[in-house]
């Protein structure tokens, strides 16, 4: 009898236990994002806000669009929030994602050493920018890690007419934002970086902004729902939490303020609601 009882009390603790570590693991959030949102401590910010507001714990796996969007893609993130909308439609289409909402943009800005070896600092068209680091041979240095920020910078070169792979003055760091402005000024190279992270790290890097305000360089991100019917262990409620946290007013005023104590200017703008 008393060794009924005590298995009865192993199995009920058990069973307790076993309900709270699902609780647990139904308040476990885990986002896949861009470097920028993290270089910038745009993260830093809200994070915590949402964590407080709904009870959730948020991991946050801050990698390029392109390795977000893999994760999501194998159910191993339950929300995005990327900045490559080609591919992000792509995503959407073959099923992976429910919702692809519209929550802030900023621009890219082509930055480099302040001497401006291939002198584009004078030009208005990107194009013309790129066609001219690539007459010279200066050195450019490219993300290469399937980003949003490398996506965009194929673009720009294909716009440009200019087959850049294989050329000894382009070359790959396979490594985020951060670290590639890094490698970049250590280099005096050119590089193509997000506003935000480049006015995050400006005070360090010693580079100039040497084109700007050219179409081509806006910079748009979205907050994806991974699918949870295509993966049964996708954390639905949560990432429907979060998506409806970073579009409500106060989270896109945070957002819209970001960076104007400590930069003198927003480092994104907060769209959302807006059309496409």
């Amino acid at each position: 009898m008393q060794r009924n009882l005590c298995r009865s009390i192993a199995l009920t603790a058990m069973a307790t236990l076993g309900s709270v570590l699902s609780a647990q693991a139904q308040k476990n959030l885990i986002l896949a994002t861009t470097t920028s949102t993290q270089d910038t401590g745009l993260l830093d910010v809200l994070i915590p806000l949402f964590e407080q507001q709904t009870g959730y714990f948020v991991k946050t796996i801050a990698v390029g669009s392109g390795q977000a969007m893999a994760m999501g893609q194998k159910g191993e993130a339950d929300v995005l929030l990327v900045h490559s909308p080609d591919a992000e439609k792509q995503f959407m289409i073959d099923g992976f994602g429910t919702t692809r909402l519209l929550v802030m943009h900023n621009d890219f800005v082509v930055v480099g050493p302040p001497a401006d070896p291939a002198g584009i600092k004078t030009l208005k068209s990107t194009s013309a920018a790129f066609q001219k680091i690539a007459a010279s041979g200066s050195l450019f240095m490219s993300r290469g890690d399937n980003s949003g920020t490398h996506a965009k910078e194929k673009t720009l070169w294909k716009l440009a007419a200019i087959a850049q792979d294989g050329q000894a003055w382009y070359q790959q760091t396979g490594l985020g934002m951060g670290q590639t402005l890094n490698i970049a000024a250590e280099k005096k190279a050119y590089t193509l970086a997000d506003r935000g992270t480049y006015l995050a790290m400006k005070k360090t890097l010693g580079m100039a902004i040497l084109n700007e305000g050219d179409r081509s360089l806006q910079n748009v991100y979205h907050v994806i729902e991974v699918n949870a019917a295509k993966f049964p262990k996708v954390n639905a409620e949560g990432a429907k939490a979060f998506a409806a946290f970073i579009l409500a007013k106060e989270t896109q005023e945070s957002i819209g303020k970001f960076g104007i104590e400590k930069f003198g200017a927003p480092l994104f703008f907060p769209d959302a609601g807006k059309p496409e």
